[in-house]
């Protein structure tokens, strides 16, 4: 069976599951809308330009209809989109389309094209349960649409759970949905983190990281969807001291309530002192740039002296070493369909706790085996998952290790079972039609 998967643009992290699953024989060619992110593109999440240093055209038929266009948004474009579509599905000729989300018109045109075309449709998007916000009538309209538009598709590739149990929800039947996981690629982080540990006491040193001190990593971008300010505040909260006194004696206390990255509020206490430098107190690496990093760098000084390290936008080669370094990751955000960058973590073999908004969390994170799960926001919580990792070697260690075993069975074979079944379905329907 042959396969037209529309794709908005190139993207890092479905490049090698194209090239894994091409290579496990699905004939398959991406149609792109835009390769921007292949040419380098300004990232507004990250706020600076953005050259991915992996190659993303590379090792797979591809075609891009709109050449260094931006990237589709909106419906304006949807008969552009569905037009330039119907044109390239064709030349493929394609025994069906698999089409990745439906939150803007490229999707929506692919689907329709196929449909005018009465090819079967595989779809595969992300998102779960609690992703809807809003009053009744907006979630029931919303809902409504939803399960309209999941009648015209054929096969689900469910990326984990919590996605499975969204589209059963919305009135799809367990033999329309298989499990196609979201992965990376395991092998390259994997081999890639074990070199750079051979390198690990000298990046300690470079970023000025004393000896015997725990690294807590967060690698996202600075934006409040990513709620790094929750993270900041636990970490000053681990010092066991407050973090900053003014000239009146005044201090700022970590956990106090504030606006999304506001300053805290402030105590009357003139004993107390921060103890930022003792071995135990842990170092936070925040890798990402984004709109935030201003404002955080201001409230780590307030909350945190001495304990936070703001290292910017960092490439894909360059992020294992950073994994390998840590001792502990820690995703905040109060939305996250699913988190890759915690499979990323995982393949470095280091426990992971997560907020209870992550997609990932579901079926990644094994509570006390391998990390943890807090609620999103919640700076006390968080203090309490994060500690006994830091504190305890031998129980990183041993969360490290299960972190890889639960990793290896989360990949790209995984994809290619999921993709193989739904291909298998769409064959037996088509034969009893």
């Amino acid at each position: 069976m042959r396969i037209a998967y529309a794709l908005t643009h190139p993207i890092q992290y479905q490049v090698p599951l194209i090239r894994h699953l091409r290579a496990g024989g699905i004939d398959l060619e991406v149609v792109y809308a835009t390769d921007i992110t292949a040419r380098g593109y300004q990232d507004a999440g990250f706020g600076t330009r953005v050259t991915w240093d992996v190659p993303l055209l590379e090792g797979y038929p591809h075609r891009v209809l709109f050449p260094d266009a931006p990237l589709p948004s909106g419906l304006r474009a949807f008969g552009r989109h569905r037009r330039a579509l119907s044109a390239a599905f064709d030349e493929i000729k394609p025994d069906a389309v698999w089409v990745h989300g439906w939150g803007n018109s490229y999707p929506l045109a692919a689907l329709r094209a196929a449909r005018l075309k009465n090819l079967p449709v595989l779809m595969r998007g992300e998102t779960y349960l609690d992703c809807l916000h809003g009053g009744k009538l907006r979630r029931a309209v919303h809902a409504a649409a939803l399960s309209l538009l999941f009648r015209s598709v054929s096969q689900f590739l469910a990326i984990g759970s919590a996605n499975r149990e969204y589209y059963r929800c919305h009135g799809v039947s367990d033999e329309r949905i298989q499990l196609a996981p979201y992965a990376v690629d395991n092998a390259f982080f994997q081999a890639r983190c074990q070199e750079a540990s051979l390198n690990r006491e000298k990046l300690r040193a470079e970023l000025g990281i004393e000896p015997g001190r725990p690294v807590i990593l967060f690698c996202a971008k600075l934006i409040p969807v990513k709620d790094p300010a929750t993270l900041i505040r636990a970490v000053g909260r681990l010092a066991g001291a407050p973090a900053h006194a003014g000239a009146s004696g005044d201090r700022v206390l970590a956990n106090a309530p504030t606006n999304d990255v506001g300053a805290p509020a402030k105590v009357r206490d003139s004993d107390d002192r921060a103890l930022a430098n003792a071995p135990t107190v842990p170092v936070l690496l925040m890798v990402g740039d984004g709109e935030l990093r201003p404002s955080l760098e201001k409230l780590a000084n307030e909350v945190a002296p001495g304990q936070v390290k703001f290292l910017g936008f960092r490439n894909q080669t360059e992020l294992p070493a950073l994994y390998d370094l840590c001792d502990l990751f820690v995703l905040p955000s109060v939305f996250e369909p699913w988190g890759l960058v915690v499979n990323e973590v995982m393949n470095a073999g280091k426990p992971v706790v997560v907020s209870d908004n992550i997609g990932s969390g579901h079926d990644l994170v094994r509570p006390g085996i391998n990390g943890d799960v807090f609620p999103a926001g919640n700076v006390d919580a968080l203090v309490e998952k994060m500690s006994p990792w830091l504190h305890d070697a031998a129980l990183r260690e041993r969360g490290g290790e299960e972190s890889l075993q639960i990793i290896n069975h989360w990949g790209f074979e995984e994809n290619l079972a999921g993709m193989r079944q739904a291909i298998e379905s769409l064959q037996q329907a088509s034969h009893h039609a």
